[in-house]
């Protein structure tokens, strides 16, 4: 088995049976997207930037056996592969990604963040989060709920990113955009932008997130590349919505030709949609090499990716990466 086959059936089962040794310092907890509020997951690296990121659950197929001091075995389908425990900076390894709200006014079907207890990080708090583990990290990461408006999340996350300036990172950031968004972000020296489109067509985007504008988060996606630069412009499309093949291929076609790097994240089933089945390794894989050719077709290159999910790569298959 490859890696990249590897990385499909832990994608596609969506969790690790984790044994042997101790490893809380290896185990990271969600306050954002369809994961939050879960018992935790952790990265299994096998080096060379290949990494995958796993929820904990004692009933899965697949087993990793902690070694101690990070080192572990990764066994699946009756096959072995050694590898490390990749510590979490914040959330994810190598970056502070940091949600600021962890509570949202909206009501996206797959996301479990409007039912949680979320709160919003203070400006200070954050910093020093930031401070805590600058040694440590290349690039700083900001995503967040709607705490009570589009327009005042806005506006305190760009207080937030006013105030790590001086840490003199990377920064990139991830929020529902308004319309001045992508101008007011780059204005405060940010390296990259995501706004996530979702759905892979604008029918499942009505039916997922009813409160949202499908038009809006193209508007802020095409004025961003022009801001950024193509290959500095990111966008979430889950696969496992009720979508074909065909929606996601024309989705991803239509954002690489605006000079936007689609990224397809596989549905972990939560909320309302906590029923659904995850995609499966065959499907990832086949989406891969479709991802590939046309990302390739268009000159867009994940493997330049400074900030966020391209950087990471643990939740998803990632062209240039996963090879």
């Amino acid at each position: 088995m490859d890696w990249r086959r590897l990385k499909a059936r832990v994608l596609e089962a969506g969790a690790v049976r984790l044994t042997g040794r101790p490893a809380d310092g290896y185990v990271s907890r969600s306050a954002a997207g369809p994961s939050a509020g879960s018992s935790g997951s952790l990265f299994f690296s096998t080096g060379a930037g290949r990494r995958v990121r796993a929820g904990i659950d004692e009933g899965s197929p697949i087993e990793i056996f902690h070694r101690g001091g990070g080192e572990a075995d990764l066994s699946i389908d009756g096959d072995v592969f050694r590898g490390r425990l990749e510590p979490a900076a914040l959330h994810c390894p190598r970056q502070a990604y940091i949600t600021v709200s962890g509570s949202c006014i909206f009501h996206c079907r797959y996301c479990m963040v409007p039912s949680l207890p979320g709160r919003r990080k203070g400006v200070e708090e954050i910093v020093g989060m930031v401070a805590g583990v600058a040694d440590r990290i290349d690039a700083v990461s900001i995503t967040s709920g709607v705490a009570s408006s589009i327009e005042e999340e806005e506006a305190y996350v760009l207080e937030v990113v006013a105030a790590l300036a001086s840490f003199d990172l990377p920064i990139g950031v991830s929020i529902y955009p308004g319309p001045e968004t992508p101008a007011r972000l780059r204005a405060l020296g940010v390296a990259e932008v995501k706004f996530n489109l979702e759905a892979a067509t604008e029918a499942l985007f009505c039916e997922m997130c009813p409160d949202l504008s499908w038009d809006g988060v193209w508007d802020s996606l095409q004025s961003s590349v022009a801001l950024f630069g193509p290959g500095r412009v990111y966008s979430n499309v889950i696969v496992g919505l009720g979508e074909s093949d065909g929606d996601l291929e024309r989705v991803m076609g239509d954002l690489a030709a605006a000079g936007v790097i689609p990224v397809l994240r596989p549905l972990t089933p939560a909320a309302s949609l906590a029923d659904r089945p995850r995609p499966s390794a065959e499907r990832l894989l086949r989406l891969y090499k479709a991802h590939d050719r046309i990302l390739q077709q268009a000159g867009l290159d994940p493997r330049r990716a400074l900030t966020m999910c391209s950087a990471c790569t643990g939740c998803d298959l990632t062209p240039g990466r996963d090879v």
